[in-house]
């Protein structure tokens, strides 16, 4: 599979191959939905996709692995080199860690602004020093890097039908949206990394805070605040999906069904994190592997039909506009 996508992406280098495989093994062990989304996207932009994964995992990793502890100021080193290492790949120098390689090819050949890195690693540089945000809009300036740029990265690599200016919007509110679900369904995850992402107003309005979440999260015991407070922020990331929603029908046609996927698999979580009665300060909630390999069945029908030129069927899935 992966010599089959690196030949229809015309990635001939041996040393870029090596490279952009490196990536698509990151993707695969870490990021199973969104792996399982791309691979419904035609062979010749996955490597893309999986480049712009692998970076983004990278960084993540400097900043959050529990696994090897390190003093911030050492993690801040570590990020300062992989940015040191990107800026010598985007202007053509050779790059130390081969996923920097692959990620510096992708910018240039779809011309993905520099910047948009820049702002990506910004955040990952926040993670070391802010635990909390009082506020959403607070917690959007450090969304704009973490997230919503990854959704702009990935606008010229999917391809669109409408203006760039038109898309943008819904690919950032798309890619805040999915990391808004991540912070709902981890945050035991993050308590355990000192680190609170949802807003404090938001949680101090159903009378929940940082001690709260602790002793739910030492102790192991529920509280109705704590539901109460989830739901409202399930309530609000499910806004940010309807931002989103209008901005499928602007991709490229070929790229809706992974897309639609991803929509859909990431507004699942918010299901899943409801069926465990908003149980996440302590456990994960995950999607059932049944439902992952309807909602796929799903995206390959809609490929078929569109390759057959008729319309797709109707979904055998529920799409997360609720």
């Amino acid at each position: 599979m992966t010599r089959r996508e690196l030949d229809a992406a015309t990635i001939t280098d041996p040393h870029l191959r090596t490279a952009f495989e490196r990536c698509r093994r990151l993707n695969a062990r870490h990021g199973k939905t969104y792996f399982l989304a791309t691979r419904l996207l035609p062979a010749a932009r996955r490597p893309a996709v999986h480049a712009l994964y692998a970076f983004a995992r990278l960084a993540d990793d400097i900043v959050d692995d529990l696994t090897t502890p390190a003093e911030p100021c050492r993690r801040a080193l570590r990020l300062q080199d992989l940015s040191h290492d990107l800026r010598t790949a985007m202007n053509g120098g050779p790059a130390h860690h081969p996923v920097v390689t692959a990620v510096a090819y992708t910018a240039h050949r779809y011309h993905i602004p520099h910047h948009y890195f820049d702002d990506f690693l910004t955040s990952m540089r926040s993670d070391l020093t802010v635990s909390d945000y009082g506020t959403l809009e607070a917690l959007r300036v450090y969304m704009h890097g973490s997230a919503a740029v990854i959704g702009l990265q990935m606008l010229p690599v999917l391809g669109h039908t409408t203006t760039r200016d038109e898309a943008a919007p819904h690919a950032a509110a798309l890619g805040e949206a999915f990391q808004l679900t991540n912070f709902i369904r981890d945050v035991g995850e993050d308590l355990d990394r000192d680190r609170v992402y949802l807003p404090a107003d938001l949680l101090a309005a159903e009378g929940v805070d940082r001690e709260l979440l602790l002793w739910s999260r030492r102790t192991g015991r529920t509280d109705p605040r704590i539901t109460h407070a989830l739901r409202s922020a399930t309530a609000l990331t499910r806004r940010f999906y309807l931002r989103a929603r209008p901005g499928l029908d602007m991709l490229d046609p070929v790229s809706r069904p992974c897309v639609r996927t991803a929509f859909v698999l990431y507004g699942d979580i918010l299901d899943s994190v409801a069926r465990d009665g908003y149980a996440s300060v302590h456990r994960r909630s995950a999607v059932p592997l049944t439902r992952r390999a309807a909602v796929a069945a799903a995206g390959l029908a809609r490929i078929a039909a569109a390759r057959l030129g008729a319309p797709a069927a109707a979904p055998a899935f529920r799409e997360p506009t609720r």
